[in-house]
């Protein structure tokens, strides 16, 4: 059974940073595509950034150029790093594992989910 564990949120201020880890049980990184999700109070689920197993990334408009999607295989670990940080950033993440079928991505598994919290 595949399991993913977040990691890395908390409270922040804006403007500032955090790093969230999403640690796989197994080597499943290694052969899934990984995408970072968020979702808000009252708001839909939202794909805020992919990276696949070659490694090419790709982000919602929102989080250009502050956030970045990492992985390392050989720690089954994926990071989402978050610079810049708003308030409008405040939400649950989620990471999950799945595939990309062309261009659109389809999750398989699912974290628990880390709180982030952006005070203005």
């Amino acid at each position: 059974q595949v399991q993913l564990v977040e990691s890395g949120g908390g409270l922040v201020q804006a403007g500032g940073s955090l790093r969230l880890s999403c640690a796989a049980s197994g080597t499943i990184f290694s052969i899934r595509s990984v995408s970072w999700y968020r979702q808000a109070p009252g708001k839909q689920r939202d794909l805020v950034a992919t990276i696949t197993t070659r490694g090419s990334t790709n982000y919602a408009d929102s989080v250009k150029g502050r956030f970045t999607i990492s992985r390392d295989n050989a720690k089954n670990t994926v990071y989402l790093q978050m610079n810049s940080l708003k308030p409008e950033d405040t939400a649950v993440y989620y990471c999950t594992a799945g595939a990309m079928y062309g261009s659109t991505y389809s999750p398989d598994y699912w974290g628990q989910g880390t709180q982030v919290t952006v005070s203005s």
